[in-house]
């Protein structure tokens, strides 16, 4: 699996995920639709148009963070994983509009072992969106019970 093992994360530790997505209007509205969200801010352009400061559609905030927490599985936790725990930090500094292309990067903020499993520790990220001018879109603390190196033998 190309996750890393509890043992491999450092506090500290800075990745660049190489997976980058331009969002779209059909996301944002399948999005919002499917989660049965019907605010004007994200469904109705003539809304935002004539009320709302940006003038235009925001994309759904739910969407970005998936977008977000999906970048960074790859590289981070595919197959390594046993779930998130939870998020002590979760925000949106800037707006999202159809047509931009978001990336991610992830810093290592601790790690500890569980008190409970002897197979897995707690390691705890904070996960970061930009946009294409490299302006925060979106920030998360999320504690992830993360499994050990199996042992050989």
């Amino acid at each position: 699996m190309p996750g890393m093992w509890f043992e491999e994360f450092e506090e500290g530790q800075e990745f660049t995920h190489p997976w980058s997505r331009t969002v779209t209007e059909m996301d944002n509205v399948l999005f919002t639709s499917i989660t049965m969200n019907p605010a004007p801010l994200h469904l109705d352009a003539e809304y935002m148009k004539h009320h709302h400061p940006h003038g235009q559609r925001l994309m759904n905030s739910l969407y970005t963070a998936g977008l977000i927490g999906g970048m960074i599985v790859y590289d981070l936790t595919m197959g390594t994983t046993l779930g998130n725990l939870g998020y002590t930090k979760f925000d949106f500094p800037n707006p999202v509009f159809h047509g931009d292309t978001l990336r991610a990067e992830t810093t290592i903020l601790g790690k500890r072992e569980s008190k409970s499993r002897t197979d897995s520790g707690i390691v705890t990220f904070e996960h970061r969106g930009y946009n294409q001018r490299d302006e925060v879109v979106h920030i998360a603390h999320r504690a992830g019970l993360m499994l050990k190196r199996p042992v050989e033998g």
